[in-house]
């Protein structure tokens, strides 16, 4: 089985306009997003490798140095599958992509000659 990067984006300018929704519909529609998640999750346990995280903020490191810097990523994980289009297949009908302008990106993840 070959292994996977999957990295769940939104844009922070629709993140930003979901902040402004009115609370309870927030909670409501976040509440159905959640449980709609686990199920998926559930229903595809047997890929996951590592069912990941949510991740902060980002700092670019270059030969200039170390600066603040933005991009789209939400959450990551890692799972096996046979190909990488049938990892991607995996997540075709995602609660994630009921964001928004919403995007699930799955990379190959090779290993580096020499480590482990």
């Amino acid at each position: 089985m070959k292994r996977f990067l999957v990295t769940y984006l939104a844009p922070a300018s629709v993140l930003a306009e979901w902040k402004k929704t009115d609370p309870d519909t927030r909670k409501a529609a976040q509440g159905k997003m959640q449980a709609e998640w686990k199920k998926w999750m559930s229903d595809h346990a047997n890929i996951f490798a590592d069912v990941g995280a949510g991740v902060g903020k980002t700092k670019r490191v270059t030969t200039q140095g170390t600066s603040d810097s933005k991009n789209e990523i939400m959450l990551y994980s890692v799972v096996e599958a046979e190909s990488h289009e049938a990892a991607a297949k995996s997540f075709e009908g995602h609660p994630h992509l009921q964001i928004p302008q919403a995007s699930i990106e799955i990379m190959e993840i090779h290993a580096l000659p020499g480590m482990k």
